[in-house]
């Protein structure tokens, strides 16, 4: 069983090595494919060295973040989106302009889901995102988010994939919470499905993406497969322009469902959104620490 990291902050080195014991747990524990003997998953990530073999070298001891390039996720690039924004309800005009969306077109965005509690869903993924930033770059990471602030509009669904695609970056990943039935509850991640034309190159690495960061949310988060929708947490989708206009491996992670008091509970507590994003660290590190 992998153990998440404690919560609250933390310093870079010791994220550094949370980071070195997933890689080593990880591939250890993962389960082999069908058919396969155990260990010989070519797609595994490879066991990085301890601390003890130079793998702490130049890591800061203290809370300051370090450059990127620094620390087991170095040389990766991540694009964090962060899903909607506060501005959008004020702005019908802009949000529900038609935008390219794969081989049609969709509205730019949205206002997004709210608690049963009025916990805008806006406000969720921003704070959540930030967290998750923190965690990557505290391992080196060069993290991108697709809006600077919470009181914006926008930008559009293609303009969102389109940071991803400009940024060259490893792995993108859009942040919401669902607004699905009250009496459902539960989180699943979305993968693109095949789209002639925009989303072949991307399925397969999207699909491994998804499943590392199925595995380590569930893990992590204490909120179950969604009950509602999707098969055991994994959905697949060819309508969202936020994938069908990405050319890099990208999911989204719907961490919850808003309206149900269960989910609602859980989404809206500091204290949780500290292990989550400690969850979506580990899972994006999985997939990127692969090889």
């Amino acid at each position: 069983m992998l153990v998440c990291a404690p919560s609250g902050r933390r310093s870079r080195a010791t994220r550094a090595l949370a980071l070195l014991s997933l890689a080593v747990v990880w591939t250890a524990g993962c389960t082999p494919p069908a058919g396969g003997a155990a260990g010989s998953d070519p797609t595994a990530a490879p066991p990085l060295p301890g601390p003890e073999d130079g793998a702490g070298n130049g890591a800061v001891a203290d809370d300051e973040t370090a450059p990127p390039g620094v620390g087991p996720l170095g040389d990766r690039v991540v694009v964090i989106d962060p899903g909607h924004n506060g501005g959008n309800a004020s702005a019908p005009s802009e949000i529900n302009a038609l935008v390219p969306a794969g081989p049609g077109e969709k509205a730019c965005d949205t206002v997004g889901a709210e608690s049963v509690n009025g916990y805008p869903e806006h406000e969720f993924n921003w704070e959540l995102s930030l967290l998750v930033k923190e965690r990557l770059e505290a391992d080196g990471a060069t993290v991108v988010l697709t809006r600077e602030d919470n009181e914006g509009v926008g930008p559009c669904v293609n303009e969102r994939a389109e940071i991803g695609n400009d940024n060259d970056a490893d792995v993108a990943l859009s942040i919401h919470a669902d607004g699905g039935p009250g009496s459902g509850r539960g989180f699943h991640v979305i993968a693109p499905g095949e789209v002639s034309g925009f989303t072949e190159d991307i399925v397969e690495p999207s699909a491994l993406l998804a499943e590392d960061l199925r595995r380590e949310y569930l893990e992590g988060s204490d909120i179950p497969y969604a009950d509602y929708l999707a098969d055991e947490g994994l959905d697949e989708r060819t309508d969202l322009g936020g994938l069908n206009m990405s050319t890099v491996p990208k999911v989204f992670l719907e961490a919850g469902n808003m309206r149900n008091t269960q989910d609602a509970e859980l989404l809206e507590d500091p204290e949780w959104r500290e292990r989550a994003a400690d969850s979506i660290a580990r899972g994006l590190a999985a997939y990127l620490l692969r090889g």
